[in-house]
Protein backbone atom coordinates (compact mmCIF):
# COMPACT_ATOMS: atom_id res chain seq x y z
CA UNK A 1 0.00 0.00 0.00
CA UNK A 2 1.31 3.45 -0.93
CA UNK A 3 2.14 5.61 2.12
CA UNK A 4 -0.28 8.33 0.95
CA UNK A 5 -3.34 6.02 0.92
CA UNK A 6 -4.26 6.32 4.63
CA UNK A 7 -3.66 10.08 4.58
CA UNK A 8 -6.00 10.45 1.60
CA UNK A 9 -8.67 8.44 3.45
CA UNK A 10 -8.24 10.60 6.56
CA UNK A 11 -8.51 13.72 4.39
CA UNK A 12 -11.88 12.52 3.07
CA UNK A 13 -13.10 12.05 6.65
CA UNK A 14 -11.72 15.47 7.63
CA UNK A 15 -13.61 17.17 4.77
CA UNK A 16 -16.87 15.52 5.89
CA UNK A 17 -16.35 16.78 9.45
CA UNK A 18 -15.40 20.22 8.14
CA UNK A 19 -18.86 20.48 6.55
CA UNK A 20 -20.45 20.17 10.00
CA UNK A 21 -17.74 22.21 11.77
CA UNK A 22 -16.85 19.15 13.87
CA UNK A 23 -13.09 19.61 14.00
CA UNK A 24 -10.35 18.28 16.26
CA UNK A 25 -9.03 21.03 18.51
CA UNK A 26 -5.95 21.05 20.74
CA UNK A 27 -4.42 24.15 22.36
CA UNK A 28 -1.14 22.44 23.28
CA UNK A 29 1.75 23.83 21.26
CA UNK A 30 3.50 21.20 19.17
CA UNK A 31 0.46 18.89 19.04
CA UNK A 32 -1.70 18.28 15.98
CA UNK A 33 -4.94 20.23 15.75
CA UNK A 34 -7.25 20.80 12.80
CA UNK A 35 -8.42 24.07 14.34
CA UNK A 36 -6.22 26.87 15.68
CA UNK A 37 -7.79 29.99 17.23
CA UNK A 38 -5.79 33.22 17.29
CA UNK A 39 -7.14 36.13 19.32
CA UNK A 40 -6.27 38.63 22.06
CA UNK A 41 -2.72 39.99 22.42
CA UNK A 42 -1.34 37.44 19.98
CA UNK A 43 -3.64 38.75 17.25
CA UNK A 44 -2.96 42.38 18.22
CA UNK A 45 0.77 41.83 17.65
CA UNK A 46 0.06 40.37 14.21
CA UNK A 47 -2.27 43.26 13.44
CA UNK A 48 0.36 45.86 14.39
CA UNK A 49 3.08 44.11 12.38
CA UNK A 50 0.93 43.85 9.25
CA UNK A 51 -0.12 47.50 9.43
CA UNK A 52 3.50 48.52 9.81
CA UNK A 53 4.30 46.51 6.68
CA UNK A 54 1.33 48.05 4.86
CA UNK A 55 2.47 51.58 5.66
CA UNK A 56 6.06 50.78 4.74
CA UNK A 57 5.27 49.30 1.33
CA UNK A 58 2.11 51.17 0.35
CA UNK A 59 3.89 52.57 -2.73
CA UNK A 60 3.86 49.11 -4.26
CA UNK A 61 0.16 48.29 -3.63
CA UNK A 62 -2.83 49.85 -1.84
CA UNK A 63 -2.43 49.85 1.96
CA UNK A 64 -5.45 47.61 2.58
CA UNK A 65 -4.23 45.04 0.04
CA UNK A 66 -0.73 44.93 1.55
CA UNK A 67 -2.22 44.55 5.03
CA UNK A 68 -4.53 41.69 4.02
CA UNK A 69 -1.82 39.80 2.15
CA UNK A 70 0.59 40.10 5.05
CA UNK A 71 -2.07 39.10 7.58
CA UNK A 72 -3.05 36.00 5.59
CA UNK A 73 0.57 34.94 5.37
CA UNK A 74 1.38 35.51 9.04
CA UNK A 75 -1.82 33.80 10.24
CA UNK A 76 -0.89 30.75 8.19
CA UNK A 77 2.66 30.73 9.54
CA UNK A 78 1.40 31.02 13.12
CA UNK A 79 -0.75 27.92 12.61
CA UNK A 80 2.18 25.86 11.34
CA UNK A 81 4.48 27.12 14.10
CA UNK A 82 1.82 26.29 16.72
CA UNK A 83 1.47 22.74 15.42
CA UNK A 84 5.17 21.97 14.79
CA UNK A 85 6.70 24.17 17.52
CA UNK A 86 10.48 23.74 17.89
CA UNK A 87 10.56 21.15 15.11
CA UNK A 88 10.73 24.12 12.70
CA UNK A 89 12.48 27.49 12.73
CA UNK A 90 10.87 30.68 14.08
CA UNK A 91 8.32 32.80 12.23
CA UNK A 92 10.22 35.48 10.28
CA UNK A 93 9.20 38.98 11.36
CA UNK A 94 11.96 40.89 9.59
CA UNK A 95 10.40 43.98 8.02
CA UNK A 96 11.63 43.84 4.43
CA UNK A 97 10.28 44.05 0.94
CA UNK A 98 10.56 41.02 -1.31
CA UNK A 99 9.16 38.49 1.16
CA UNK A 100 10.81 35.39 2.54
CA UNK A 101 12.42 34.04 -0.62
CA UNK A 102 9.56 31.53 -1.02
CA UNK A 103 10.58 29.51 2.06
CA UNK A 104 8.61 30.17 5.27
CA UNK A 105 10.27 27.59 7.55
CA UNK A 106 13.00 25.01 7.54
CA UNK A 107 13.45 22.11 9.93
CA UNK A 108 15.58 23.05 12.93
CA UNK A 109 17.52 19.81 12.44
CA UNK A 110 17.99 20.20 8.67
CA UNK A 111 17.99 23.61 6.99
CA UNK A 112 17.75 22.03 3.53
CA UNK A 113 14.13 20.96 4.17
CA UNK A 114 11.96 23.96 3.27
CA UNK A 115 8.29 24.46 4.14
CA UNK A 116 6.05 26.96 2.34
CA UNK A 117 2.73 27.96 3.90
CA UNK A 118 -0.21 28.95 1.69
CA UNK A 119 -3.14 30.64 3.45
CA UNK A 120 -6.40 31.53 1.67
CA UNK A 121 -9.61 33.18 2.76
CA UNK A 122 -12.54 31.31 1.16
CA UNK A 123 -15.29 28.75 1.52
CA UNK A 124 -13.76 25.27 1.83
CA UNK A 125 -15.64 23.76 -1.13
CA UNK A 126 -14.48 26.53 -3.48
CA UNK A 127 -10.95 27.16 -2.27
CA UNK A 128 -7.89 26.57 -4.39
CA UNK A 129 -4.37 27.33 -3.27
CA UNK A 130 -2.04 28.77 -5.92
CA UNK A 131 1.52 27.43 -5.90
CA UNK A 132 4.38 28.67 -8.08
CA UNK A 133 7.15 26.66 -9.70
CA UNK A 134 9.69 28.53 -7.56
CA UNK A 135 7.89 27.49 -4.37
CA UNK A 136 7.92 23.88 -5.53
CA UNK A 137 11.62 23.99 -6.35
CA UNK A 138 12.67 25.57 -3.05
CA UNK A 139 10.56 23.51 -0.64
CA UNK A 140 10.00 19.91 0.38
CA UNK A 141 6.38 20.47 1.32
CA UNK A 142 3.50 22.93 0.90
CA UNK A 143 1.14 23.38 3.88
CA UNK A 144 -2.31 24.81 3.16
CA UNK A 145 -4.34 26.89 5.62
CA UNK A 146 -8.02 27.80 5.27
CA UNK A 147 -9.19 31.12 6.77
CA UNK A 148 -13.03 31.05 6.94
CA UNK A 149 -13.38 34.63 8.30
CA UNK A 150 -12.88 37.79 6.30
CA UNK A 151 -9.36 39.11 6.86
CA UNK A 152 -9.54 42.71 8.07
CA UNK A 153 -8.13 45.19 10.55
CA UNK A 154 -9.26 44.73 14.19
CA UNK A 155 -10.84 41.32 13.65
CA UNK A 156 -11.59 39.90 17.13
CA UNK A 157 -10.39 36.38 16.39
CA UNK A 158 -9.61 33.95 13.60
CA UNK A 159 -10.56 30.27 13.51
CA UNK A 160 -7.86 28.89 11.28
CA UNK A 161 -8.04 25.44 9.72
CA UNK A 162 -4.99 23.32 8.93
CA UNK A 163 -6.39 22.06 5.64
CA UNK A 164 -3.63 19.62 4.62
CA UNK A 165 -0.24 19.34 2.96
CA UNK A 166 1.45 18.10 -0.20
CA UNK A 167 5.03 17.02 -0.83
CA UNK A 168 6.30 19.23 -3.65
CA UNK A 169 7.26 16.23 -5.79
CA UNK A 170 3.52 15.39 -6.01
CA UNK A 171 2.60 18.81 -7.43
CA UNK A 172 2.40 19.31 -11.19
CA UNK A 173 2.45 22.80 -12.69
CA UNK A 174 1.01 24.18 -15.91
CA UNK A 175 2.78 27.27 -17.25
CA UNK A 176 4.68 27.60 -13.98
CA UNK A 177 1.60 27.45 -11.68
CA UNK A 178 -0.39 24.81 -9.85
CA UNK A 179 -3.83 25.09 -8.23
CA UNK A 180 -4.87 22.52 -5.64
CA UNK A 181 -8.19 22.01 -3.89
CA UNK A 182 -8.73 20.68 -0.40
CA UNK A 183 -9.64 17.21 -1.67
CA UNK A 184 -6.22 16.93 -3.35
CA UNK A 185 -4.31 17.47 -0.09
CA UNK A 186 -3.00 14.85 2.33
CA UNK A 187 -4.35 14.87 5.87
CA UNK A 188 -2.32 17.28 8.01
CA UNK A 189 -1.99 14.79 10.87
CA UNK A 190 0.71 13.09 8.81
CA UNK A 191 2.74 16.26 8.26
CA UNK A 192 5.24 15.86 11.09
CA UNK A 193 5.86 12.19 10.33
CA UNK A 194 6.49 13.01 6.69
CA UNK A 195 8.95 15.76 7.62
CA UNK A 196 10.68 13.43 10.08
CA UNK A 197 11.17 10.94 7.24
CA UNK A 198 13.24 13.59 5.43
CA UNK A 199 15.78 13.98 8.24
CA UNK A 200 18.93 11.93 8.18
CA UNK A 201 19.35 10.80 11.82
CA UNK A 202 18.82 7.11 10.99
CA UNK A 203 21.22 7.29 8.04
CA UNK A 204 23.78 9.14 10.19
CA UNK A 205 23.76 6.22 12.61
CA UNK A 206 24.32 3.75 9.77
CA UNK A 207 27.23 5.87 8.55
CA UNK A 208 28.77 6.09 12.02
CA UNK A 209 28.58 2.34 12.46
CA UNK A 210 30.00 1.80 8.98
CA UNK A 211 32.97 4.06 9.78
CA UNK A 212 33.55 2.19 13.06
CA UNK A 213 33.60 -1.14 11.20
CA UNK A 214 36.13 0.22 8.72
CA UNK A 215 38.43 1.31 11.53
CA UNK A 216 38.27 -2.25 12.89
CA UNK A 217 38.83 -3.62 9.37
CA UNK A 218 35.43 -5.30 9.53
CA UNK A 219 34.76 -4.75 5.83
CA UNK A 220 31.69 -6.95 5.66
CA UNK A 221 30.04 -5.07 8.53
CA UNK A 222 30.98 -1.71 6.98
CA UNK A 223 29.50 -2.78 3.63
CA UNK A 224 26.22 -3.70 5.34
CA UNK A 225 25.90 -0.40 7.22
CA UNK A 226 26.80 1.76 4.21
CA UNK A 227 24.23 -0.14 2.16
CA UNK A 228 21.66 0.57 4.90
CA UNK A 229 22.43 4.29 4.76
CA UNK A 230 22.33 4.18 0.94
CA UNK A 231 18.84 2.64 1.04
CA UNK A 232 17.63 5.23 3.52
CA UNK A 233 18.85 8.16 1.42
CA UNK A 234 17.31 6.65 -1.71
CA UNK A 235 13.93 6.35 0.04
CA UNK A 236 14.10 9.99 1.12
CA UNK A 237 14.89 11.08 -2.44
CA UNK A 238 11.88 9.16 -3.71
CA UNK A 239 9.75 11.22 -1.32
CA UNK A 240 11.59 14.49 -1.97
CA UNK A 241 13.86 14.69 -5.05
CA UNK A 242 14.97 18.19 -3.93
CA UNK A 243 16.67 17.05 -0.70
CA UNK A 244 20.30 18.12 -1.16
CA UNK A 245 21.56 16.52 2.07
CA UNK A 246 20.33 13.10 0.94
CA UNK A 247 22.16 13.37 -2.37
CA UNK A 248 25.30 14.36 -0.48
CA UNK A 249 24.84 11.53 2.04
CA UNK A 250 24.24 8.98 -0.67
CA UNK A 251 27.37 10.23 -2.44
CA UNK A 252 29.36 9.40 0.70
CA UNK A 253 27.92 5.87 0.58
CA UNK A 254 28.94 5.53 -3.08
CA UNK A 255 32.41 6.73 -2.16
CA UNK A 256 32.78 4.29 0.75
CA UNK A 257 31.41 1.47 -1.40
CA UNK A 258 34.05 2.21 -4.04
CA UNK A 259 32.04 3.95 -6.78
CA UNK A 260 33.64 7.41 -7.04
CA UNK A 261 31.96 8.32 -10.34
CA UNK A 262 28.47 7.85 -8.87
CA UNK A 263 29.63 9.75 -5.79
CA UNK A 264 30.48 12.75 -7.98
CA UNK A 265 27.13 12.44 -9.81
CA UNK A 266 25.18 12.59 -6.53
CA UNK A 267 27.27 15.45 -5.10
CA UNK A 268 26.71 17.40 -8.30
CA UNK A 269 22.93 16.92 -7.89
CA UNK A 270 23.20 18.21 -4.31
CA UNK A 271 25.02 21.32 -5.53
CA UNK A 272 22.41 21.95 -8.25
CA UNK A 273 19.75 22.02 -5.53
CA UNK A 274 21.86 24.05 -3.08
CA UNK A 275 24.60 26.07 -4.83
CA UNK A 276 25.94 27.20 -1.43
CA UNK A 277 26.48 23.68 -0.07
CA UNK A 278 30.08 24.03 1.15
CA UNK A 279 30.41 20.45 2.42
CA UNK A 280 29.32 19.13 -0.97
CA UNK A 281 31.97 21.18 -2.80
CA UNK A 282 34.58 19.98 -0.32
CA UNK A 283 33.52 16.35 -0.72
CA UNK A 284 33.55 16.59 -4.51
CA UNK A 285 37.02 18.11 -4.27
CA UNK A 286 38.21 15.11 -2.26
CA UNK A 287 36.82 12.63 -4.78
CA UNK A 288 38.16 14.56 -7.76
CA UNK A 289 41.61 14.77 -6.17
CA UNK A 290 41.63 10.99 -5.70
CA UNK A 291 40.60 10.54 -9.33
CA UNK A 292 43.51 12.73 -10.43
CA UNK A 293 41.32 15.66 -11.51
CA UNK A 294 43.61 18.19 -9.82
CA UNK A 295 42.38 21.44 -11.39
CA UNK A 296 38.70 20.58 -10.85
CA UNK A 297 39.46 19.56 -7.26
CA UNK A 298 41.18 22.89 -6.55
CA UNK A 299 38.14 24.75 -7.94
CA UNK A 300 35.83 22.78 -5.64
CA UNK A 301 38.04 23.35 -2.59
CA UNK A 302 38.15 27.09 -3.38
CA UNK A 303 34.34 27.28 -3.66
CA UNK A 304 34.04 25.44 -0.34
CA UNK A 305 36.58 27.78 1.28
CA UNK A 306 34.72 30.89 0.06
CA UNK A 307 31.40 29.67 1.48
CA UNK A 308 32.97 28.52 4.76
CA UNK A 309 34.54 31.97 5.15
CA UNK A 310 31.21 33.72 4.54
CA UNK A 311 29.56 31.44 7.12
CA UNK A 312 32.31 32.17 9.67
CA UNK A 313 33.48 28.56 9.82
CA UNK A 314 37.17 29.25 10.23
CA UNK A 315 38.21 25.64 10.95
CA UNK A 316 36.49 24.33 7.82
CA UNK A 317 37.82 27.28 5.82
CA UNK A 318 41.37 26.48 6.89
CA UNK A 319 40.85 22.81 6.06
CA UNK A 320 39.83 23.70 2.48
CA UNK A 321 42.73 26.16 2.09
CA UNK A 322 45.20 23.50 3.28
CA UNK A 323 43.85 21.12 0.62
CA UNK A 324 44.47 23.77 -2.07
CA UNK A 325 48.00 24.44 -0.84
CA UNK A 326 48.87 20.74 -0.77
CA UNK A 327 47.58 20.24 -4.29
CA UNK A 328 49.37 23.32 -5.62
CA UNK A 329 52.81 22.10 -4.58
Amino acid sequence: MDWTTPLKAQQTDFIQRLKSADLLSCDTKGQHSELTVISGSRLEQLDDFCWEMAEKYKRNSPVREVFINNMKGKLGEEVVKSRLADFVTEVDYEKRIGGDGKVDFTLTSDSSVGIQVKACNSNFNKIQWSISQEEIEKNAVIVCILIPEEVKHHQEKYRLILAGFLPTNMIKTVHGKAFVGIDELLYAGGLRSYLESLTSSEADEYMRLGDECLEKEDYQGAFGYYNGAFGYYTQVLQLNPNHANSYNGRAYCHYKLGDKKKAIDDITEAIKINPNFANAYYGRGVVNSELGNKEIAIEDFQKAANIYKEEGKETDYQKAIDKIRNMSK
